[in-house]
């Protein structure tokens, strides 16, 4: 492929084809999904330089290789739906088999036609931001990668003027002394953004001069996007305990009822299935390439350190997971305390309003012989004193239910000592009488 017939990047994004033009020489692609999908193509010349290119799937020559990277859009489709995407942009060349390997969900690691392809795709919905997908199609001349969504830091960009280099002043209340503090200031929204970042900016990627050098960067980019989900997770969380601790029993009730930290311990437990994926594929692919005669040394150390951040990374969401279980123990623990305390409220009023129910409910019986009435009648006199002989008997029936139980265990208990003291006292007696009869004869030692 000739360099000079490839117009170089000239803006800070990776230039994206249009699905109208055609991608491949002397034949035309017709695309079904316009612009579904995010389609960006590189070549670099193996010197330090990358150019943008058409987006024909081809492979380089000699020193140089290609690049082909796709993005599938965040949405509720199905994987079925991402397959078709992927088929529609990327065969041909590519078969059926790759299709699938690419898309798949769960990890896998593995050489298909001839290929070296590898994937860490959680099974996630891929609308939530811990739903993380990473494909690549590795040959000799040429990478193809598929993610969900964009990655951070994966693409190039030509060095600029960055916000990082800039020499930053305090906001202050008074827009119009921004021109004489001698520095750009930068606001609280963009400074909150920039915390949630780990890593520079696109156009501070050193540009690859071979691919075992642009795989290193994919698996850096991969490690450096799992490392912000996990920072901003961690932000997310420490706001959430300042508020717990300024907030009161509205915001709690809140937080129980939209079962927050239930559904971040869920996503942790996603971004945990990640990390799994990556600490299984990532060794297999170091294994793999080390018999690559094109995959340079270096890059092998390289992917063995960035295995160790992973597995750093893997103890750290361990952590934040430990802290969710502890603050929704806390939010459990006031919950059984508002709980304990309303049963007090209620057991209070039990207490003021059961003798009160009680003698509305005897002066209420409709039987002769109520004291301090007007039922005088000598019929009816016995009347009273029979349904208070039933109550009372009702009432001692319910308290030999309570109290037998009891009773039946203490006296198993005191049958069980008195047996065991009875026995002890039987072995010293007979212990006693033969030490007493070995002293008689002269001495010795007691046979047990």
């Amino acid at each position: 492929m000739d360099l000079a017939q490839i117009q170089p990047a000239g803006d800070g994004e990776m230039e994206e084809t249009d699905s109208s033009i055609p991608i491949m020489e002397n034949n035309v692609q017709r695309t079904y999904f316009p612009g579904m999908v995010r389609k960006k193509s590189y070549v670099f010349d193996g010197c330090g330089n990358y150019y943008n290119k058409e987006w024909d799937l081809a492979q380089g020559s000699g020193k140089q290789f290609c690049w082909y990277h796709v993005e599938l859009p965040k949405g509720k489709q199905k994987l079925s739906q991402s397959a078709q995407y992927l088929v529609d942009v990327l065969c041909p060349p590519l078969k059926l088999q790759d299709i699938l390997s690419l898309v798949s969900n769960g990890p896998f690691c593995g050489h298909v036609d001839g290929a070296l392809i590898f994937r860490v795709n959680s099974p996630g919905p891929p609308s939530s931001n811990f739903t993380v997908r990473l494909a690549a199609r590795v040959t000799e001349n040429s990478v193809i990668t598929v993610s969900l969504g964009r990655v951070p830091r994966l693409g190039f960009s030509p060095v600029g003027r960055s916000l990082l280099s800039e020499i930053p002043s305090v906001e202050s209340p008074n827009c119009r002394e921004e021109g004489q503090q001698g520095g750009i200031i930068i606001r609280e929204h963009v400074l909150e953004f920039l915390l949630t970042m780990n890593h520079s900016e696109e156009a501070d990627n050193p540009v690859p001069k071979s691919v075992s050098n642009l795989v290193v960067h994919i698996v850096d980019t991969h490690v450096d996007h799992l490392q912000d989900v996990v920072t901003n997770f961690e932000m997310d969380l420490d706001s959430v305990e300042l508020e717990l601790d300024r907030g009161g029993f509205a915001l709690r009730k809140e937080m129980l009822d939209d079962r927050r930290f239930p559904k971040m311990s869920l996503n942790l437990q996603r971004l945990l299935q990640v990390i799994a994926h990556g600490e299984q594929v990532f060794p297999r692919v170091k294994e793999k390439c080390c018999s690559k005669h094109w995959f340079a040394s270096e890059d092998i150390n390289a992917l063995e350190e960035l295995i160790g951040r992973l597995r750093r990374l893997k103890e750290n969401v361990g952590f934040q997971a430990n802290r969710v279980a502890a603050i929704q123990a806390g939010l459990d623990s006031w919950q059984s305390e508002q709980i304990n305390r309303k049963l007090y409220y209620l057991s209070f009023l039990s207490v003021i309003f059961l003798p009160l129910s009680v003698i509305t409910g005897v002066f209420g019986m409709n039987v002769g012989g109520v004291p301090w009435t007007v039922q005088k009648d000598p019929a009816l006199k016995d009347g009273f004193r029979k349904v208070m002989f039933l109550c009372l008997a009702m009432l001692i029936l319910v308290l030999l239910c309570f109290i037998l139980p009891a009773l039946y265990s203490r006296l198993t208990a005191w049958r069980r000592r008195r047996s065991l003291r009875r026995s002890w006292s039987h072995n010293r007696r007979s212990f006693l009488k033969r030490s007493s009869v070995i002293q008689e004869n002269g001495g010795g030692y007691i046979r047990i």
